[in-house]
């Protein structure tokens, strides 16, 4: 049967206090309804809409393409907002995914077991449920004493029998497509909220004679729907530690799991080892046998094989196999080493390319360069690549040698095998294989430092 998805986005969100849509607040670095949207995909889904309303064009310019959209103008309510899909699914046949967009922590194992269930039994609704010891605020699922499922009671409208029951509704369902837009045409506003309630549709299908299912889920958390930024720190608590484990389990060294961050998209070698406040973001894979940290921050970064970066930054860089980054140094974006590279403390290298065994070991800046094999760059040396107004660029071939604390004024060229001499400022091309000095020649002044010294004290004694 076909698999469709109904995402609920379309609420202000005003406990999250926040200019920031809610759906949009991250959870281990991907907003809300990413993770809902990429969860319904890895079931099979073929069509999701995701039903917006505040912030939709937010919304919109994050999923992109991604995703069909309903608008909620006026939010009154569950069954409102699934409504506003009928114009893009109400003649679809299959099995329909309600889910909201606040909800994260929602498994594709859990979904998948929803819908099996669903599925198998020929029902017209199935609810994932979860049993909580204090259910305040959430609605209650209603059984018979067969255990059928008779109804949803939302928390303000609950009897005191009903508010006993500690079996709630997480607020995702599956659906006979053609059956839930069906009984939304019959659910009223009449209750505590005067809202259209979703919930009512298990109601009117059950009084119908139609068959309801519920999914009980053995994981607490993944009913968690996210509020408030209370909420939203626990999401992320649950998620940091589901993330790592499974990293663990696919053979990374975790050397201490409270402390390392890694985002839902990262992807880790085995025999990779992390150490304490390591931070992995966004779109980052690093190879196997690395050693990553401690102290290391790392975004949108592929790191092969037997790499190791510790105490260092890293954004939208690339490392080789091999290669030795840090402690204390920065790669900004476009940085792009080979193998066997080393880059040591307090290096930075923003655009530029560095070949495989070279060296740039302490207290340099290489930017918007084109750095060739087995160079050696000395302490203190510079890419002078920045005018005021333009970027140049700064190539230096295979072979060379760079001395410590050298200026290179681009647009300049090193060749190969050059050697450019401590403390000079280079401002022309050197050939293959020449000798560059730019630098005054030293003249020593007999005795001129007693002078010196004397006029610098005469001058502080003045001021006092």
């Amino acid at each position: 049967m076909e698999r469709l998805a109904v995402i609920l986005a379309a609420g202000q969100g005003k406990r999250m206090k926040s200019k920031l849509y809610k759906v949009l607040h991250p959870v281990c670095g991907k907003p809300m309804v990413g993770h809902v949207l990429d969860t319904v995909r890895e079931i099979g889904v073929s069509r999701s809409v995701v039903v917006v309303g505040h912030g939709a064009e937010a919304v919109q310019s994050y999923l992109g393409p991604s995703a069909e959209y309903a608008l909620q103008a006026e939010q009154l309510g569950t069954g409102h907002a699934v409504k506003q899909a009928k114009d893009l699914l109400g003649q679809e046949q299959g099995t329909t995914i309600v889910i909201c967009g606040d909800t994260p922590l929602i498994t594709a194992e859990t979904l998948e077991g929803l819908v099996q269930l669903h599925e198998s039994r020929g029902a017209a609704a199935t609810i994932l449920t979860a049993e909580l010891d204090n259910p305040k605020g959430y609605g209650r699922v209603i059984r018979d004493t067969s255990g059928a499922v008779l109804k949803i009671v939302e928390q303000k409208d609950c009897s005191p029998e009903e508010d006993a029951v500690c079996e709630i509704n997480t607020g995702t369902y599956c659906f006979d497509n053609a059956k839930l837009f069906a009984a939304l045409d019959k659910v009223t506003n009449t209750n505590a909220q005067q809202e259209y309630y979703l919930t009512d549709v298990i109601g009117i299908l059950h009084g119908e004679g139609e068959q309801v299912e519920a999914y009980l889920t053995n994981d607490v958390s993944e009913s968690i729907g996210v509020n408030d930024r209370v909420a939203l720190s626990v999401a992320e608590g649950y998620m940091r530690e589901r993330i790592v484990r499974k990293h663990m389990l696919n053979g990374v060294t975790v050397i201490d799991p409270s402390s390392t961050y890694i985002g839902s998209d990262v992807v880790i070698g085995s025999d990779t080892v992390l150490y304490p406040n390591t931070w992995l973001h966004g779109q980052t894979q690093i190879g196997e046998d690395c050693v990553i940290g401690p102290q290391a921050e790392i975004q949108n970064t592929v790191i092969h094989s037997g790499a190791t970066v510790k105490h260092s930054v890293l954004n939208e860089a690339e490392v080789g196999s091999s290669t030795s980054v840090g402690p204390f140094a920065y790669l900004r974006p476009g940085a792009k080493l080979g193998e066997h590279v080393k880059i040591g403390d307090f290096v930075e290298v923003k655009n530029a390319t560095i070949g495989d065994h070279s060296k740039v070991s302490h207290l340099s800046y290489v930017g918007d360069a084109k750095v060739g094999t087995n160079v050696n760059i000395g302490c203190g040396a510079i890419t002078v690549n920045y005018d005021g107004y333009n970027k140049s660029i700064t190539e230096i071939e295979d072979d060379a040698f760079v001395g410590s604390n050298v200026n290179l004024i681009a647009p300049i060229k090193i060749g190969k095998g050059a050697y450019v001499v401590a403390g000079s400022t280079v401002t022309h091309a050197v050939p293959d294989n020449d000798l560059a000095i730019a630098r005054p020649r030293q003249e020593n002044k007999a005795g001129y430092a007693d002078k010196i010294r004397a006029r610098a004290k005469a001058k502080k004694k003045r001021s006092e």
